[in-house]
């Protein structure tokens, strides 16, 4: 919950202009809802990033006072959306049943989703990181034809690494990252192994090249370091 409209369109200006031409990585950028519309506008042609959004409702319109449907990000120029987030589970009291909800009408309004998973510290403590995110993604996927699942990227984001600046060791994400891969494998053979698995939890760009340099890290689900255009600009470049 960052960013004005004002201040999101100062920062699509900035990015653009830190960016440096060559870079050949996809880039989305995920501000509030209220700036969406404004951010779109801002766009062009030449662009390296797209619009994406932070949540969704599960309903498509109705009696829904203050929620956003799949529909109206479309409207507004989104590609994918964030489901899942660790914040919205451990704040606002989101089940895994309401993640799946929502899963299905991202497919529904052909928004590609990210599925967030993630462990809190009590349960990494306890040996349970496993069960855990095992649990949340084959939850988020019930019932989920693996022909919607287009689009689709997993992203790994333990609660106790989130804006905490304790990014997890490359050794544990590429653990997780690699029993998330198989998990699909063995229980949904169907969805393909393009499936990208992201990682998100202080990355930085103190930490961003190390990341990306393993094979088991498709990309970065990144929180306060995005905030400034010229860091996240060098993160980019780092992924490219």
């Amino acid at each position: 919950m960052h960013k004005t409209t004002a201040e999101a369109v100062e920062f699509v200006l900035r990015f653009r202009q830190a960016l440096d031409h060559d870079v050949s990585v996809e880039i989305l950028l995920i501000p509030p809802f209220t700036a969406l519309s404004s951010v779109r506008q801002t766009l062009r042609t030449g662009d390296r990033f797209k619009l994406g959004a932070q949540d969704l409702s599960w309903e498509a319109e109705g009696a829904c006072t203050g929620e956003v449907s799949g529909r109206m990000l479309k409207d507004v120029g989104c590609e994918s959306v964030i489901v899942g987030h660790s914040e919205r589970r451990e704040r606002f009291g989101e089940t895994d049943a309401q993640v799946n909800k929502k899963l299905k009408a991202a497919l529904q309004h052909d928004l590609a989703p990210i599925l967030c998973v993630g462990e809190t510290l009590e349960e990494r403590q306890a040996g349970h990181t496993q069960d855990v995110v095992k649990e949340q993604m084959l939850k988020a996927l019930v019932d989920v034809p693996a022909e919607r699942m287009n689009g689709l990227a997993i992203a790994y984001e333990p609660v106790w690494a989130i804006g905490t600046g304790y990014a997890a060791t490359v050794r544990h994400i590429e653990e997780v990252h690699a029993f998330l891969r198989s998990t699909l494998r063995k229980e949904r053979p169907q969805i393909p192994d393009t499936t990208r698995i992201l990682y998100g939890g202080s990355v930085a760009p103190q930490n961003a090249r190390e990341l990306f340099g393993s094979d088991e890290v498709n990309g970065a689900l990144v929180g306060k370091a995005c905030l400034d255009p010229d860091s996240f600009a060098k993160i980019c470049r780092m992924a490219s």
